[in-house]
């Protein structure tokens, strides 16, 4: 089997599993990737070539993308070839890193930094509702109920349903954009939803504008969204609703980011 083959295998079996879109094209790229590296035709590649690429090319790259590579592998191999070539091999610890958070100065700076209308109602959709980039871009004027304040995310994450919360004053402005867009398919988009790159490109070009010297990313005003909630009295359970986490253990690292709520705490040299 040649590499076009096995890819399209793979390709075929990606889409019967109903993967995301993200989870295709990154499992295309590393096992692309990888028979490049290799140089060998896909039912050569062993446990040996996996290790040769992990030390040449992923060494200096995040536990979460040496686990990703990995997945994609063991995937492909079990899938099209019923073989492993990842068996046996120690996969790492995942960092438990602290995400980067907002202030609310810094989102209301970011909003104010957006070049164009649409992008900053995008912006606003982000933080507000805490949605993930590749859900903004699938939202549709049907999802969202103006009137009851809320709106539900079809097929998220894991392909599941979830209801989220609109703000107010961002829906008299979304209601104005979409009468001037009423034919568009997609609430953002004409005909397809966008690419995520390039609302990625747009958080970017507003952060660099705002002068916000933080590493901001889409996923950045996710996490705002959630903090935010939490200092804010807001029950740890309903955020998780929100957010969309099967596991309460994972919406449980705003706990650890909650400036507002290690503030509060009473220092207990001041109270002796």
């Amino acid at each position: 089997m040649n590499k076009l083959e096995f890819l399209q295998k793979l390709e075929t079996e990606i889409k019967i599993s109903k993967l995301s879109p993200y989870t295709l094209r990154n499992y295309l790229k590393f096992n692309t990737k990888l028979l490049e590296h290799a140089n060998k035709f896909p039912e050569q590649i062993d446990k040996d070539d996996v290790k040769y690429f992990l030390a040449e090319k992923m060494s200096d790259k995040a536990s979460a993308s040496n686990i990703l590579f990995l997945s994609a592998i063991r995937f492909a191999y079990s899938n099209v070839l019923e073989k492993d070539p990842t068996a046996g091999i120690k996969r790492p610890k995942k960092e438990n890193k602290i995400p980067i958070v907002l202030t609310k100065d810094e989102v209301l700076k970011l909003f104010d930094a957006t070049d164009t209308l649409k992008s900053n109602l995008i912006i606003q959709m982000l933080y507000s509702s805490g949605l993930r980039v590749s859900e903004v871009v699938n939202l549709k004027k049907e999802n969202l109920d103006f009137e009851e304040g809320i709106g539900w995310v079809r097929e998220g994450k894991g392909k599941k349903d979830r209801i989220i919360i609109l703000s107010k004053k961002l829906s008299k402005k979304l209601q104005k954009f979409i009468n001037k867009h009423s034919k568009w398919n997609y609430l953002f988009s004409k005909q397809k939803p966008l690419n995520t790159r390039g609302i990625q490109k747009i958080v970017q070009k507003a952060t660099l504008k705002a002068g916000i010297n933080k590493g901001v990313h889409p996923h950045t005003l996710r996490h705002s969204f959630a903090t935010h909630l939490l200092e804010a009295g807001t029950d740890l359970r309903k955020i998780q609703v929100l957010l969309g986490h099967s596991s309460i253990a994972t919406t449980q690292i705003y706990t650890h980011i909650s400036k507002e709520q290690i503030k509060s705490v009473k220092n207990p040299l001041d109270e002796i």
